[in-house]
């Protein structure tokens, strides 16, 4: 698939003050897209469309260029200490997608040019923890790989935490532009993966991103550039014949990366889970989607602050954990499974 070019552009005026602001703003000038001002990236108005469903699709291809002022970094991922802030957004339009109900009223994707402040308060959350490594995600509320063939801001990060002692970066990706992000300078300190899923799963509910195929062979370049990576399986979903697309999924995987790759490789297993407001948002976006979400056949399961997600019935988690952990101790024995949840 073509990779994600902007049909509009929102740019605070902030952003111009920074080089990557006004780097942006000179490119997409001079590719004739329409750019726009906006007072703050959280405020964007007046995308086009004459109904709810036209402006949230129209909103998938709008990029936002703007300053990230809050730098407190979240630290609630169960994989990392803590979300490193790149970018807001996905050109994607994965059904389940939990930034359906993050991002609300604001599905336009957006990037902040404001990197060496970024990175000022990472280097601070380093030193608190040191000598332990502290290990930033900067994938939670995006696809940067998604964008960053325009703004380079992940490779920037790599070369930055590359330079480090302490610190680590990861991201997770379901597109394979990743051919700039080769000869940045790691030194092994990112950890670069790729969201996979059964045929079913990328048919039926992942319109907008990278084919399977496609992510394999950028893990196979990943691997060959001396990254450490990992795979993402999520959402698990429980279907018809899910055994058997699972099984292929790992298959297909042991066959095609090389052995190099397989030395220190993690997997990071999902079920499929959603909430009354999700479930409500993605069947207005998605009215036609097959994504099954009865609530009768879930388990209510509590989550932080009072809220919960219904996710599978115990009997069913504990049929996907066991099915697919045994598919990784088959097929790559020497990588680690960093949690099920």
């Amino acid at each position: 698939m073509k990779a994600f070019y902007p049909q509009l552009v929102y740019i605070e005026p902030g952003a111009l003050e920074y080089p990557l602001g006004r780097q942006l703003k000179e490119k997409f000038e001079k590719e004739g897209v329409e750019i726009r001002e906006t007072t703050s990236h959280n405020q964007v108005r007046n995308i086009p469309g004459k109904n709810d469903l036209q402006k949230y699709r129209n909103a998938k291809s709008t990029l936002v260029v703007g300053v990230r002022k809050t730098l407190k970094f979240d630290t609630s991922k169960p994989s990392a200490e803590y979300a490193i802030p790149l970018a807001t957004g996905c050109m994607g339009h994965c059904h389940y997608c939990y930034l359906q109900t993050t991002l609300g009223d604001k599905p336009y994707i957006r990037t902040y040019v404001n990197l060496d402040e970024i990175f000022e308060s990472a280097d601070k959350y380093m030193m608190e923890r040191a000598p332990e490594p502290t290990r930033f995600e900067a994938a939670c509320t995006s696809d940067i790989v998604g964008i960053d063939h325009l703004t380079h801001s992940l490779k920037k990060t790599i070369e930055h935490i590359g330079q480090t002692e302490w610190g680590r970066l990861r991201f997770v990706t379901k597109y394979h532009h990743v051919d700039h992000l080769l000869d940045a300078k790691h030194n092994g300190n990112t950890r670069f993966r790729f969201s996979v899923n059964s045929d079913h799963v990328i048919k039926h509910f992942e319109p907008g991103t990278s084919s399977f195929l496609e992510r394999l062979e950028a893990a196979q370049k990943v691997a060959k550039a001396d990254y450490p990576i990992g795979f993402i399986v999520a959402p698990i979903v429980w279907y018809e014949g899910w055994e058997k697309g699972y099984q292929e999924l790992f298959e297909r995987l042991e066959s095609i990366l090389p052995t190099y790759a397989k030395k220190d490789m993690t997997f990071e297993l999902i079920q499929h889970r959603f909430t009354k407001t999700a479930k409500r948002i993605i069947e207005k976006r998605y009215p036609k989607t097959k994504l099954e979400m009865n609530e009768d056949e879930r388990k209510y399961k509590w989550g932080r602050y009072g809220r919960g997600k219904y996710v599978y019935k115990d009997d069913e988690a504990g049929q996907l954990k066991e099915t697919i952990q045994s598919y990784i101790d088959k097929y790559f024995p020497e990588a680690k499974l960093e949690y099920f949840t």
